[in-house]
C-alpha cells in the first residue's frame, strides 16, 4: 500500500481515515490534470533555484507530461489505499524515477497544491461556462432579431398589462446575460492570481521564485501575503459561485417563462417536440420537462454561495479540513450549469413563436395606455386621460388601436440588440483567455 504524504510510523484507525477521506478521492479526479501542469511549473522553478537538476528536471516532466495524458484521456485513476491525487502523482513518478520522484513537493505543502489546482480548475471551468453563456446569448439574441416586430402581452401581477414583443422578451435574457458576464469576469480575474509558494500559509526558507510560477502558469498576478493565500481558499468558490447562481438566476426566469408560454391558456410559443415527454395516462400531454428541470437545477445553483459560505464562514484564518467538504457542492456546479445553458441553447433555437396571439379580443385592454398617451401627447391632461379611457373600457366601448409607435432606447420599435451585443463583446475581451493558453501550451512542451 502507498504510504500517504504525511504518514509516519503510525497506521490510522480504518474507519477514521474512511470518515476524513471522505470523498476526496473521487473529487480529486476533476484537478488531476491541473495537479499535473502545477507541479510541472513547480519542478521547473526548483530547478531554477538549484533545488533539481536540470537531468532530473528533464525526466520529471517527461514522466508528468506522459501523467498529463492520461489524465487528458481519462485512464487517470486514484489507486486504492492512495489519498488524493498529490499523493497518486508522487506515486507515480516514484516507481518510474526512484527517489527524483520524491523531490517535486520541496517548497509546496498540499495546502498550496491543492489551492493551485483549485485556482487552474477554476479558471478553465469558468471559461466553458463563459463559452456556454455567449451561445445561449447568441440564440437569444437571433430569435430577438427573428421576431422583434411580433406583439405579444406584457404583465405585471400576471395581468394583462401593456404591449409587448418577442423581440423584447428574447432580448431582455440576452442583457441579463451581458449583466451576468460581468459576474464571471470578475471571478475569473479574482481567480486568475498564483497562490502557489505560500505552502501551508506561512511561505518557505527556500527560495522560491513565485514570479517565475506565475509567469509559467499564466497568471494575471499572485496572491503576494502568504496568509492570505491560504485565506483565499473557499473565498474563491464563494466569490465564483456567486457568479454562476447569477448566471443561473436568470435561465431559470427565462425557463419558468417557457414553460408558462408553452402551456395551452397562453401557447405565446411552441417547443420542438423532440424536446417534451409525454404521458403514461393522457395521449395527448407535450410536457416542457427539460425547462423544468434547467429552473430546478439552476433554483439549486443559487443556493451555491449559501452552501459555501456556511461551511467556511466561521473559520479563523489557517488551514481547516472543513474545506475539504467545499469541493464536494463546488466542483460538480460547473456541469451541471454548462448542461443547463447548452439545452436551452439548444431549445431556444428550435423555438415557434406564435404570430398571432393578439387575434384574441381579450388582448386589447393591454393598449389602453397606448390611448392615455395618444390623448396627452394631444394636449389633455394625463389624469383626465386615464379617466375617459377608464370610462370607456368599463363601458365596453373602448376600441384598440394596435399601430404602436415606441421608438426610445430599449424599447418595441428600438430594440438596442447592436449595443447589447456590442456590450457582451466588449467584456468578453478582457477575459484574455489567450494568453493562459499560450502558457499552458509552452509549459507541457517544456523539454
Amino acid at each position: 500500500m502507498a504510504q500517504k504524504l504525511w504518514e509516519k510510523n503510525f497506521e490510522i484507525n480504518k474507519e477514521i481515515e474512511r470518515f476524513t477521506v471522505g470523498r476526496d478521492r473521487e473529487m480529486d479526479l476533476y484537478l488531476a490534470k491541473y495537479d499535473v501542469i502545477g507541479s510541472m511549473a513547480h519542478i521547473t522553478m526548483l530547478e531554477s533555484i538549484g533545488l533539481l537538476q536540470a537531468d532530473e528536471l528533464k525526466l520529471l516532466l517527461a514522466e508528468l507530461r506522459s501523467i498529463y495524458a492520461l489524465c487528458e484521456s481519462g485512464d487517470f485513476v486514484i489507486e486504492d489505499g492512495v489519498e488524493d491525487v498529490h499523493s497518486q502523482v508522487e506515486l507515480m513518478l516514484t516507481r518510474k524515477l526512484g527517489d527524483i520522484g520524491k523531490k517535486i513537493h520541496s517548497g509546496r505543502s498540499r495546502n498550496d497544491q491543492v489551492l493551485v489546482d483549485l485556482k487552474l480548475f477554476t479558471r478553465r471551468r469558468l471559461r466553458d461556462i463563459v463559452v456556454a453563456v455567449k451561445q445561449l446569448f447568441d440564440e437569444l439574441i437571433g430569435k430577438s432579431e427573428q421576431y422583434k416586430d411580433i406583439l405579444m402581452p406584457g404583465y405585471t401581477h400576471l395581468q394583462i398589462a401593456m404591449p409587448s414583443s418577442f423581440g423584447l422578451w428574447f432580448g431582455a435574457h440576452a442583457e441579463s446575460l451581458a449583466d451576468d458576464m460581468l459576474f464571471l469576469q470578475a471571478a475569473y480575474r479574482m481567480t486568475n492570481r498564483n497562490p502557489l509558494g505560500s505552502a501551508a500559509g506561512y511561505g518557505s526558507s527556500f527560495p522560491l521564485d513565485r514570479s517565475m510560477t506565475t509567469r509559467l502558469l499564466g497568471f494575471d498576478s499572485m496572491d503576494y501575503n502568504v496568509v492570505y493565500a491560504q485565506m483565499g481558499r473557499g473565498k474563491t468558490e464563494r466569490n465564483v459561485a456567486f457568479a454562476l447562481a447569477s448566471v443561473a438566476g436568470t435561465v431559470a426566469k427565462m425557463a419558468f417563462d417557457a414553460c408558462l408560454f408553452n402551456s395551452q391558456n397562453f401557447s405565446f410559443v411552441k417547443l420542438p417536440k423532440e424536446c417534451t415527454t409525454g404521458s403514461s395516462i393522457m395521449p395527448h400531454k407535450k410536457n416542457p420537462d427539460v425547462f423544468e428541470l434547467i429552473r430546478a437545477k439552476c433554483n439549486k445553483l443559487q443556493a451555491l454561495p449559501q452552501q459555501v459560505t456556511l461551511i467556511m464562514n466561521n473559520l479563523p484564518t489557517g488551514y481547516f479540513r472543513d474545506l475539504q467538504i467545499i469541493k464536494e457542492v463546488f466542483l460538480p456546479a460547473f456541469d451541471e450549469l454548462a448542461d443547463c445553458l447548452q439545452m436551452a441553447a439548444y431549445i431556444i433555437n428550435q423555438m415557434e413563436v406564435n404570430e398571432h396571439i393578439l387575434d384574441n379580443p381579450m388582448y386589447d385592454p393591454m393598449f389602453s395606455v397606448e390611448e392615455v398617451n395618444k390623448l396627452a401627447a394631444a394636449g389633455m391632461p394625463f389624469r383626465d386621460a386615464y379617466k375617459t379611457v377608464g370610462l370607456e373600457i368599463e363601458a365596453g366601448t373602448f376600441k384598440a388601436d394596435r399601430n404602436i409607435h415606441h421608438t426610445h432606447e430599449g424599447s418595441i420599435g428600438n430594440l438596442c440588440n447592436d449595443r447589447i451585443t456590442a456590450l457582451m463583446e466588449g467584456i468578453l475581451e478582457e477575459f484574455h483567455f489567450q494568453r493562459v493558453d499560450e502558457a499552458e501550451a509552452a509549459l507541457l512542451s517544456l523539454p
